[in-house]
């Protein structure tokens, strides 16, 4: 008698980004100016010089699908950096979110921005039941181990910093600012720290998150670049016409003894202009 052999099980087909909602309609509202503002600056900011800028992704109110046995599970962190992963996804689209098992690569650092609503659920405050989606906490710490997370309160300015150690995120020590130094964080892998910066950042002048680099100098937005780049050009313009002035002078200055020169020769009964 032929042996039938049993039917190979499905293949399991896991949803893609454009498989998965970018938003979820029942969310209330966008968020408020600053929750644009500051994750914007992170963006801009984030210069990683140990990595090109093709091979860096940053996301912010961005979904983060993180579980393939709950494709539909996902967190929205308020800006997240991820290293090593190409610019765009698939190498030429624009992601409408970030789904870990298609990029194969995690999230290096999560900054969320704590507000009274949130406060909770980004501390790992809130309990669950067990079919529901773990908290912020429990799934950047244990599912998705990010190495850094980050939380700012821009109601009293605190800045908390958490690295993953053994498992479990460990409170990391925030520096204190001093005369050289901001108050921030390094993160050595990046090659970057992420400190309070007091200024002006799109008309509003309060402390925000930002990074810097290992000399302790703020990294510059692109328009804050293109603006130094101007100043230098129109320092060294304005050197150079200075020298051109200066040389002027002295071409003048020696234009004049000769001609002193001259005359006094004139005076002694002999031309200057002999012999030329």
């Amino acid at each position: 008698m032929q042996q039938i052999n049993p039917p190979l099980p499905a293949k399991e087909t896991l949803p893609t980004m454009y498989d998965l909602p970018s938003e979820d309609p029942e969310e209330p509202g966008l968020p408020d100016e600053f929750h644009l503002l500051q994750p914007e600056l992170l963006r801009l900011t984030f210069q990683p010089p140990n990595y090109p800028s093709d091979r860096i992704f940053t996301g912010s109110d961005l979904n983060l699908y993180y579980d393939s046995r709950h494709p539909q599970w996902y967190k929205r962190p308020d800006w997240f950096g991820v290293l090593g992963v190409p610019r765009f996804y698939d190498g030429h689209d624009l992601r409408l979110s970030y789904v870990v098992w298609q990029e194969a690569v995690n999230p290096f650092v999560v900054v969320e921005l704590l507000s009274p609503g949130t406060e909770a659920e980004d501390l790992g405050r809130t309990l669950r039941e067990a079919s529901q989606p773990p908290n912020k906490w429990t799934v950047y710490e244990q599912i998705l181990r990010i190495p850094y997370y980050i939380l700012f309160n821009r109601y009293t300015d605190e800045l908390q910093a958490f690295g993953l150690m053994m498992g479990r995120y460990q409170p990391l020590p925030v520096a204190a600012p001093s005369a050289t130094e901001p108050a921030g964080v390094w993160l050595e892998e990046a090659e970057l720290g992420l400190g309070l910066w007091e200024g002006s950042y799109q008309g509003l002048h309060r402390r925000w998150l930002r990074w810097y680099d290992r000399a302790h100098h703020w990294i510059p937005t692109p328009t804050e670049a293109a603006n130094q780049r101007a100043e230098q050009e129109a320092r060294r313009a304005e050197q150079e016409a200075r020298r051109a002035e200066q040389e002027a002078r002295r071409a003048e200055q020696e234009a004049r003894r000769a001609e002193r020169l001259a005359a006094r020769l004139r005076a002694l009964g002999v031309d200057p202009e002999e012999g030329e």
